[in-house]
């Protein structure tokens, strides 16, 4: 039994996320140059349609489907989300707080109000809080990557 509990630690530790390496998603990165989530933020018109890479701490995750991520920006209280196609990748929980290096396209549409009463109600659902439709007070730029690649670490 001893032998048993001692391989099984063995194997644990000598894991890619036990180690501190990074666990790939999706397709392989292939931008060279890490953007700053602040510079997306900042100047998105620059950045529509553009393939970019970002860097952060991961601070969500889809409870639902494990289908986006939000990175944290370099600057505090900004954050971008990563979306990838339902089932394409599926992000586990245990992401969070951890660091990672994602590759998408960026995106920037407008939401109009029942759009956006209706993706509150559908995150509100998701987290299990409450949402106030009353608090959509007109259009809302919504930026985001969608994401084709990811290494967590």
């Amino acid at each position: 039994m001893k032998k048993l509990v001692s391989a099984a630690a063995v194997l644990l530790l000598a894991s890619p996320l036990a180690a501190g390496e990074a666990r790939s998603y999706g397709k392989p990165l292939t931008v060279k140059e890490v953007t700053r989530v602040s510079d997306v933020l900042a100047h998105p018109e620059q950045y529509q349609g553009k393939r970019v890479k970002v860097e952060g701490a991961v601070v969500d995750v889809c409870k639902m489907r494990g289908c986006w991520i939000k990175i944290a920006g370099d600057k505090d209280f900004e954050s971008l989300t990563f979306k990838v196609d339902d089932g394409v990748i599926t992000f586990p929980m245990s992401a969070r707080g951890k660091t990672a290096l994602v590759e998408g396209i960026v995106s920037v549409t407008t939401q109009s109000v029942e759009e956006q009463k209706k993706h509150g109600e559908h995150m509100a659902k998701e987290q299990g809080k409450a949402f106030d439709p009353a608090s959509v007070k007109g259009p809302k730029t919504v930026i985001m990557l969608k994401g084709e690649g990811a290494e967590i670490r």
